[in-house]
């Protein structure tokens, strides 16, 4: 509760935050400190602190399944869409504490009517929200620290917690009254403590031969047990059971990174061995047919011999009738010619 007795008030907080911008949300002529960079740790600080006066843990986050945020949660970036919802999530929590009720945002909702929604009320309470709403989509920053801290004062408010100034116990100091007897030194004194010393000394010195035997019963007993280990009581049909059960999970799967030149490698190889085996096959397929073309051809071309020999005669002779044709028809033209002469001729005389 340190941090939260440090808490600034409603209207430093919000000066911090319209200095800590920078973008000319805060009052004209105010500069900007060296350490107006950090004031958002501070107010998450305190956040933290008011959401556990407030009860947060129990009736939000165990609730919610949600795991507590730390004390830097909103002010450093993490996992922006985590912490927009974590945001959401904890101002509608705050809302609704504050007496005013509030549905709570669910992931597929529109961020920038949620946003509305949310600064909407913080406005209800006299609050100023001078900035553009899209500071609050990313889930962190001073905006985001600085809206759930006044929501967390206003909820505070409503539920009546008032501050008190600390309390700081009054230590009272003692008087030591120191004699002079008690400053002096007696013989007696030294010679007392010095026998107390010896006997502190006696008792700490360790028998050997009981150590020796604590040894002995401790090396007894393990041995005893390693036995009892050895001898296994296990039934051999459970236990192939058992490991029958078990072995699809201990199966281990390696994903292959086609970037990797190994892989490409032993690809190369597989492929090469592969276009071999199927060649071998290939190639015996290949001369089988090539000799079975060959006989063929050759079995074609004896056939053709024998048949030109066979009909060699017949040949010469269709040659020699086919020279006759053509001679007859040689003459026949000869003759025809002469007749038609002949015809014309006898025409000229007739007429």
């Amino acid at each position: 509760m340190a941090a939260a007795a440090a808490v600034v008030s409603p209207s430093g907080l919000e000066d911090g935050v319209s200095r800590s911008r920078g973008d000319g949300a805060g009052e004209a002529g105010v500069e900007r400190g060296p350490g107006a960079a950090y004031h958002m740790f501070v107010v998450m600080e305190d956040l933290v602190e008011k959401l556990k006066l407030l009860c947060y843990e129990e009736e939000l986050l165990r609730k919610n399944n949600l795991k507590p945020p730390s004390r830097h949660y909103f002010a450093l970036p993490t996992n922006p869409g985590e912490q927009f919802y974590m945001f959401c999530t904890i101002a509608a929590w705050l809302i609704n504490k504050t007496g005013h009720p509030f549905e709570q945002p669910q992931e597929y909702d529109d961020p920038n009517a949620t946003i509305s929604s949310i600064l909407s009320e913080l406005r209800s309470f006299g609050r100023t929200a001078d900035f553009p709403p899209s500071k609050l989509k990313s889930g962190y920053g001073e905006h985001v620290c600085y809206v759930l801290d006044c929501l967390a004062e206003e909820a505070l408010k409503y539920i009546g917690f008032t501050w008190k100034r600390p309390a700081y116990p009054v230590e009272e100091l003692e008087e030591e009254a120191v004699g002079e007897d008690d400053a002096e030194l007696t013989l007696s004194k030294l010679d007392e403590e010095f026998v107390e010393e010896e006997t502190d000394n006696e008792e700490n010195f360790i028998d050997l031969n009981v150590l020796k035997a604590q040894t002995y019963r401790l090396d007894m007993n393990e041995s005893a047990k390693q036995e009892d280990i050895l001898e296994s009581t296990t039934d051999a049909a459970e236990w192939s059971l058992e490991v029958e059960r078990v072995l699809p999970q201990l199966k281990v799967t390696i994903r292959t990174d086609n970037k990797d030149w190994r892989i490409h490698i032993d690809q190369m190889h597989q492929h090469k061995s592969g276009i071999e085996s199927a060649l071998k096959e290939t190639k015996g397929f290949l001369d089988k047919l090539h000799n079975e073309i060959s006989r063929t051809l050759e079995k074609i071309g004896s056939r053709e011999k024998y048949i030109n020999n066979q009909l060699e005669h017949f040949v010469q002779e269709y040659r020699g009738a086919q020279a006759q044709l053509s001679e007859a028809k040689e003459r026949y033209q000869q003759g025809n010619g002469g007749v038609t002469e002949r015809t014309r001729l006898l025409s000229e005389l007739l007429w």
